[in-house]
């Protein structure tokens, strides 16, 4: 738990219904919950569990049905839709497991989109946008197209672009969810090192408890509650783990010499 005193983030009783037809969904159930500045949450759960859902009312994509979500102080759960979009471009950052670029983009002009939002002048914002690219590593690709970039590029672009406002609050819907083990691990070194170096709240979906090591604390979620919320003990650091994998290229190679075996045996 994090030493400041005042909540970044408050749900209080959060509930949540879905109408589906004649159906109706209960998807949080209740839901109380304090987030502190430069915490870095892991929220997990099966699917239907309710952690999209929350994540989608922290975001301020989604209102409670019934209950109060306070963010940095502001009770948003009654805000009308146009005042919530202005939240969300101020406070809040985004990343998505799907990386969302605009294919026929820049990399420099896919991290300058929500400035635009925001009204800030062309200078400032590739002022901005080159500044959060270098926070990511990707300074020398700023001019290439999401084509041009593996997919562990693509979603740091992503990250640069949810930092690019300079949120207080960074959410991700499962990040990692389309890359592989190492790519994975530098994704995360990345969340830590925004989180322990520059201190962004950083607040994490996923569904892999591997994943989930990376943070400072864990709720897991199960029908629509709740159930465990713990700091996560022997945390793993992954700019400690990265040298112990393999690389793309070592791997590529492992793949190539068993199939050269394969072969081998099979003639």
């Amino acid at each position: 738990m994090s030493t400041e005193t005042t909540a970044i983030i408050r749900l209080e009783n959060v509930h949540k219904y879905y109408d589906l037809g004649e159906v109706q969904v209960h998807a949080l159930r209740g839901v109380s919950l304090d987030i502190y500045p430069r915490e870095f949450v892991a929220v997990m759960g099966a699917s239907g569990s309710g952690k999209s859902t929350l994540m989608n009312i922290l975001g301020c994509l989604d209102r409670p049905t019934r209950g109060s979500y306070y963010l940095d102080g502001t009770d948003v759960s009654q805000l009308s839709k146009t005042e919530l979009a202005r939240v969300r471009n101020r406070k809040i950052g985004f990343v998505f497991q799907q990386f969302n670029l605009l294919s026929r983009t820049s990399a420099l002009e896919n991290v300058e989109l929500p400035t635009i939002y925001a009204g800030i002048t062309p200078q400032e914002r590739e002022k901005r946008a080159r500044e959060a690219l270098e926070r990511v590593g990707l300074t020398d690709r700023a001019e290439h197209y999401p084509s041009q970039l593996s997919g562990g590029q693509q979603q740091r672009v992503a990250i640069a672009r949810g930092l690019v406002n300079r949120p207080t609050i960074l959410l991700a819907d499962e990040p990692t969810g389309n890359l592989d083990s190492r790519t994975s691990v530098e994704i995360m070194d990345i969340f830590q090192r925004l989180n322990d170096d520059e201190g962004l709240t950083v607040v994490i979906v996923t569904h892999e408890h591997d994943i989930a090591q990376y943070a400072k604390r864990a709720l897991e979620f199960r029908d629509g509650k709740v159930r465990r919320d713990y700091p996560v003990e022997n945390r793993w650091l992954a700019g400690e783990v990265l040298p112990t994998l393999p690389t793309l290229d070592e791997l590529d190679e492992e793949a190539e010499q068993e199939e050269e075996s394969g072969t081998e045996a099979a003639n």
